[in-house]
């Protein structure tokens, strides 16, 4: 009785009024972390800038030096200083000299996506939408996919704009400041692990655990780097289902499970994979990375191996004899199917 007459002292208003409270802190508090990573990609795409007049740096040798400090700052800082990423830092202070003109309500997200636009014009016009307009950066790629710029120049009168923006503001979603700290690129600032992705059915969960094991058992110098391992290309994050190392082969495998039938399109994802370890992740020491995908269709279950690239004979043979066959792969899959 106690619990309820304390219940009924409490104003409707007040758990209203507190949720405001810490929603709005929250929001600051984001905004702050948001705005502080951007100063700090803007001052790193300086420092590059700088070195490269120093040195008198032309394209090539500038994409060489990238990459280097690309691998140098991941080993000693962690995530966050792919390639693409410290591209992006450097145009981001070439294309916005001043960086205070920036909206604070624009994500490191956001200035990737808007920063693969070359037209100026273009690039702004998205750049001001979405401020107006609160798109997400789900919301931002839709419209920039949809033309809606294009079809605005394409449009005669002023009243047919006006109804392409009407129709474009259809769907929208407006960013919350959970989404931004749920964002990969604020994960990596800030030096916290990321949320990966949950699996989406529990056959692939445990086919992962399964091939993982089987592999470690295996021995011949497997080493396991992790599951849902993230990628970046061009402001789109993809995960690696399974990713090992190699010490024998000095090389990184990584794995694909597919858990309907073999796609045409699912080897080009994997190759994509592929050259991006390849460019981004390997030491100089490595070797080309090799690709498996494993598809557990319960009518069929097949292994495919991607294996392009190899720079020499040796390494091509070696393989075989180190990375278990497509029979034994196979076999380990359905032991795991058959134990559901």
């Amino acid at each position: 009785m106690k619990d309820m007459n304390n219940t009924k002292l409490i104003d409707g208003d007040l758990v209203e009024n507190i949720k405001k409270i810490i929603y709005n802190s929250r929001k600051n508090v984001l905004q702050k972390i948001n705005h502080q990573l951007i100063l700090a990609y803007w001052e790193i795409g300086k420092e590059i800038i700088s070195n490269e007049t120093k040195n008198e740096a032309n394209k090539q040798t500038s994409r060489q030096v990238i990459l280097s400090l690309s691998q140098q700052l991941t080993a000693e800082i962690g995530k966050g200083f792919s390639r693409s990423n410290l591209f992006n830092m450097r145009k981001l202070y070439q294309e916005y000299p001043d960086v205070q003109t920036l909206s604070g309500h624009l994500s490191w997200s956001h200035i990737c996506e808007l920063l693969i636009i070359e037209n100026k014009e273009k690039r702004k016009f998205y750049e001001m939408e979405t401020i107006n307009s609160l798109w997400s950066i789900r919301e931002l790629k839709r419209q920039i996919d949809s033309s809606l710029y294009e079809r605005l120049l394409l449009s005669s009168g002023k009243n047919n704009k006006q109804k392409i923006l009407d129709l474009a503001k259809n769907g929208l979603e407006i960013s919350k400041a959970e989404d931004i700290l749920r964002n990969p690129y604020v994960f990596e600032f800030l030096g916290i692990p990321e949320n990966k992705p949950i699996y989406e059915r529990d056959l692939e969960q445990k086919l992962i655990r399964h091939i993982e094991e089987f592999l470690l058992e295996l021995g011949k110098g497997f080493m396991f780097v992790g599951s849902q391992q993230r990628i970046t290309i061009n402001n789109t994050h993809y995960y690696v289902d399974m990713v090992f190392y190699n010490k024998i082969l000095r090389s990184y495998i990584l794995i694909e499970l597919k858990t309907t039938k073999l796609n045409i399109a699912d080897g080009g994802q994997l190759n994509t994979y592929l050259n991006y370890y390849k460019t981004e992740i390997n030491d100089e020491n490595d070797n080309s990375p090799i690709g498996i995908i494993l598809c557990a269709e319960k009518d069929e279950i097949t292994a495919e191996y991607i294996l392009g690239g190899f720079e020499n004979n040796v390494f091509a043979s070696k393989y075989t004899t180190i990375l278990p066959d497509k029979k034994q792969l196979i076999d380990e899959v359905e032991n795991a199917m058959n134990a559901q």
